[in-house]
């Protein structure tokens, strides 16, 4: 992480939430991490997309959002996909899953919308 940098924020839509917790069936305690992957583009990555995992014990998160008691977190090992911009995780009625647009944090604009792929095994990026 670079110093003084802003960390950066992960910003969860309540429609989102809702789906996590019933698609995942989430409840208090449980997790979600985040990470970036190798394939496929987001509005701020070129080759590597936005990926997500259930698991409900992180190794060194760097982000770590809990909101009705569910961790949304990025571990240290995956910041590398998300230094120096906030992620609006939002629901996509389209895909019936999450997407993801992210945002710089020294202000500047980004323009698309990616989509999440899921891995069912928290240890697997």
């Amino acid at each position: 992480m670079a110093e003084n940098a802003p960390l950066s924020k992960l910003n969860l839509s309540p429609r989102i939430i809702q789906w996590f917790k019933e698609d995942m069936h989430l409840k208090t305690g449980q997790g979600v991490k985040f990470f970036g992957k190798v394939y496929g583009s987001t509005n701020a990555h070129s080759g590597f997309s936005a990926g997500l995992a259930r698991c409900d014990h992180p190794n060194n998160p760097v982000i770590d959002t809990e909101i009705d008691g569910i961790h949304f977190y990025v571990q240290s090992s995956d910041y590398w996909f998300f230094e120096g911009l906030d992620a609006q995780i939002d629901y996509d009625p389209s895909i019936d899953g999450p997407s993801f647009y992210f945002t710089p944090n020294d202000g500047s604009k980004l323009d698309t919308v990616a989509s999440a792929s899921q891995h069912t095994d928290c240890n697997t990026n």
